[in-house]
This record gives C-alpha cells, structure tokens and sequence, in this order.
C-alpha cells in the first residue's frame, strides 16, 4: 500500500510550472532574437541600397564625363600629321 503525503509537493504540478515558465522565457528569448535578426536585416538592408544608389550616381557622372569627352574631341579640328614630319631629314649631312 502506498501512503501519499498530504504535504509533500506536487511533482506533476511543480513540473509544468516550471515547463511553463520555461517555455515563457524560450518564447521570449526567440522573440527577442528575431527582433535583432529584424534589425540588423534592416540596417544592412539599407546600406545596401544607399551603396546601390551611391554607385549608381557615380555611374551617371562617368557617362557625362564620356559624352562631354566625345563632344569635345568632335569639336576639335582633325589635324592629320604626316608621319615624315617627327623623323630627322637627311639632308643635314
């Protein structure tokens, strides 16, 4: 025969307690991850985009510079040189 005591504990109560409370601070831990995860996301997300747009200026400016090389250069008379000019004549021996 099992005697039970009236005032010992309850195992099966304490346990599910403590489980409870246990799965509570779980529960907000996770959440409390997930929000960093959601913030270091978003700040890494925005860097990104800031780089994105940041290259995307440069990207334009080198277009200009190019098509404000190309103006200059048709602008420029075309002066054909003859190739014998730069070399030294024999004629001064």
């Amino acid at each position: 025969m099992a005697s039970t005591n009236p005032v010992a504990p309850k195992t099966g109560d304490h346990e599910s307690e403590g489980s409870v409370q246990s799965t509570a601070d779980m529960t907000a831990f996770v959440q409390n991850l997930l929000v960093q995860m959601q913030n270091r996301f978003q700040a890494m997300s925005e860097g990104i985009v800031a780089k994105i747009d940041e290259m995307g200026s440069k990207i334009d400016e080198l277009e200009k510079s190019i098509i404000d090389l190309k103006a200059e250069m048709d602008a420029e008379p075309t002066v054909k040189s003859d190739p014998e000019e730069g070399k030294p004549s024999d004629e001064s021996s």
